[in-house]
């Protein structure tokens, strides 16, 4: 079995541009290059999952078969292997767990991301050389710092859980514990929350370092507000916890190169009348350069403040001469009263149902303000990308966007977008009047464009945090110290249950 040398693996469960969901996808598609290693000192390890498109499944070259235990049941998993920008991907194929129509919300989730995480410390269990550290990403991979914890004494590998969203934590009954995972009944209080197991706890508890993906919604995720039962843990683990804005991959998301827009720009001025205008018609709307244009780019479900939005549209529609296009699908309700505001407005709100991500580069290019009123918000990546597409975000100041969007101040210049603080339709409805005020205004428009172009926008500082995270765990020696709680006679029992149900199949 051929075998590279690997420093760092990345396990994630969705990666551009192989298969996305979400933000996560857009990460793990860029902070791995980011990092700026030899070819093949990064791995990174993800389901092959049926969406694979037909042009990388070409590219896989297969390397390995694993014998793969959850509890009692053995199942094999092929690994396949491409390099792709100087990264390793490996593919972990099982047809039962991973060849479905959807990456999540089965109702065997428990069972397919635990046999994802014993499948990976299987072809660790294979390497010659093992990583200096597994960065695990999500509730789908934090199982792998318990497993790894239990082997302490004799492995010098490091772990790190990035927390991309705390609110999914992978809850699952407690029948869960006994039928699945290889641990000993005395590790239980690890993973329980609410007499639930929860995979996410484990890896926050487990894990030598934890990262989330704002330095702000580091410190909301401390408190009961947005911690989700979590806070005290994460109270506790403070000192380990360290909050890192994303970046975006700028060669990606390049509105010079982007094939997608009518008009490709390198400055916004030269093509936003020409954008603009096809933007329009392809949402409905009454051509006007001078007509400010809302967009929103986003899942539909409450936590994005979708509700406030709307109570809001209903009223600054009837007043104001603004125009909104809305991208996006979830919940039935939202989007049944987003339908209504385009019945009643028509020439003033197009609802887009569904993603599309041509469409959403065309929205970027087009409108000239994106609306983010998230009720929480733990990186973001949409103001991010208008922004390297000239358009200005408008913002809750929560989160990653209080991390990335500073409020415009016409006296002084300064800022790249508009913030609000409440949760409320008032706060809401002046802010979007001020930004409406600031538009009219040419010479302070122009300011806010030029300051939202010079923002830093790509993984380089960010790569560099993580770098210093990385460092400082291959410098710590011997094993992770244990914390008065957690005996090593139940680390040994967990490596007793592994290695039984690998000697049974001897």
């Amino acid at each position: 079995m051929p075998d590279k040398q690997t420093d760092i693996i990345h396990v994630a469960t969705e990666c551009t541009p192989f298969f996305k969901t979400g933000g996560l996808a857009d990460v793990i598609g860029s902070l791995p290059q980011a990092l700026d290693m030899p070819e093949g000192a990064v791995t990174v390890i993800l389901p092959k999952h049926r969406n694979l498109s037909e042009e990388w499944i070409q590219q896989l070259n297969w390397i390995h078969s694993l014998s793969v235990w959850v509890k009692w049941r053995q199942q094999t998993c092929q690994v396949y292997e491409l390099t792709h920008q100087k990264v390793r991907y490996l593919f972990l194929e099982n047809d039962y767990y991973f060849n479905r129509p959807s990456l999540y919300g089965d109702h065997d989730d428990g069972e397919r991301y635990a046999f994802f995480c014993h499948a990976i410390l299987e072809w660790v269990q294979h390497m010659k050389q093992k990583p200096s550290i597994i960065h695990c990403h999500d509730w789908q991979t934090s199982l792998i710092p318990a497993y790894i914890r239990a082997k302490s004494w004799d492995s010098q590998i490091k772990t790190v859980v990035t927390i991309h969203n705390l609110a999914y934590q992978g809850q699952f009954p407690p029948s869960v514990f006994k039928e699945l995972l290889h641990f000993d009944d005395q590790a239980y209080p690890i993973i329980e929350m609410d007499d639930h197991v929860n995979y996410l706890k484990a890896g926050i508890a487990e894990a030598d370092r934890i990262t989330t993906v704002s330095p702000s919604y580091s410190n909301e995720i401390q408190q009961p507000e947005f911690g989700y039962k979590l806070d005290s843990l994460l109270r506790q683990r403070s000192a380990d916890l360290t909050g890192i804005v994303n970046g975006i991959d700028l060669i990606d998301y390049n509105p010079a190169q982007d094939k997608e827009l009518i008009a490709p720009y390198s400055s916004r001025s030269l093509a936003s009348d020409i954008n603009k205008r096809s933007l329009q018609v392809e949402a409905g709307l009454s051509m006007s350069i001078s007509t400010p244009l809302f967009a929103v780019v986003s899942r539909l479900v409450p936590e994005k403040g979708i509700a406030l939005l709307i109570e809001t549209l209903n009223k600054l529609l009837d007043h104001e001469r603004i125009q909104v296009i809305v991208l996006g699908s979830g919940s039935h309700e939202l989007e049944q009263a987003l339908f209504s505001l385009e019945h009643r407005f028509p020439k003033k709100l197009s609802f887009f149902h569904g993603f599309d991500e041509a469409k959403a580069r065309r929205i970027y290019a087009g409108a000239d303000m994106l609306l983010m009123p998230s009720l929480f918000e733990p990186c973001g990546l949409s103001q991010l990308i208008s922004l390297r597409y000239g358009c200005v975000p408008v913002v809750r100041a929560t989160g990653g966007l209080k991390d990335t969007i500073q409020p415009f101040h016409p006296h002084t210049g300064t800022g790249n977008g508009f913030t609000f603080h409440t949760m409320s339709s008032g706060d809401l409805r002046l802010t979007i009047i001020r930004a409406i005020s600031i538009f009219h205004n040419k010479t302070q428009w122009n300011k806010l464009l030029t300051n939202g172009a010079a923002t830093e926008l790509s993984w380089k500082n960010s790569a560099k945090l993580y770098h210093i995270i990385y460092d400082g765990l291959r410098e710590r020696k011997g094993v992770w110290n244990q914390r008065a709680d957690q005996s090593e006679g139940v680390q040994r029992n967990i490596v007793k249950e592994i290695t039984s149900c690998r000697a049974s199949s001897a």
